[in-house]
């Protein structure tokens, strides 16, 4: 007895493909960030309070696909290395805002040539009318599975 196949066959797959994609760039940017001593969390962490100091941790776990308990981890990490400042007490409610030192910024900066040289290797085959295609292309996808 054989069995109906209702999958596409993986290489016709948007999503593996996509899957191999995110796999490949997450291992160029941990390869880019290694020397730097830092993971792609972190980057990104410091990335999103480059763009917007003051962030809380629920607001940065969010923007940087981790857990609220994952982001306390990096945070920490990043406090410790002279990276970025929490106060000790919240102002109001709970939330601890975050932002860069001029350690971290340097840092920031240095991470970030790196990570776009990642990115420029990853789209080179690309026209810059397809690297934006993909990108509307991307977020399109991504939100149609947002409830």
């Amino acid at each position: 007895m054989t069995q109906a196949r209702t999958a596409n066959p993986l290489e016709q797959s948007v999503g593996y493909a996509l899957k191999q994609a995110h796999a490949a760039l997450r291992g160029a940017m941990d390869a880019a960030l290694r020397p730097l001593g830092l993971t792609v969390p972190q980057y990104a962490c410091l990335e999103l309070l480059g763009q917007r100091p003051g962030m809380s941790n629920a607001e940065l776990a969010r923007g940087a696909f981790v857990t609220r308990q994952s982001m306390n981890l990096v945070l920490r990490g990043l406090q410790d290395r002279g990276l970025l400042t929490r106060p000790a007490v919240a102002d109001r409610g709970r939330a601890l805002p975050s932002r860069l030192t001029p350690t971290g910024v340097k840092q920031l900066a240095a991470a970030g040539v790196a990570v776009r040289a990642v990115e420029t290797r990853m789209l080179t085959a690309l026209t810059p009318e397809a690297q934006a295609r993909l990108r509307d292309d991307l977020a399109a996808c991504a939100e149609a599975l947002t409830d």
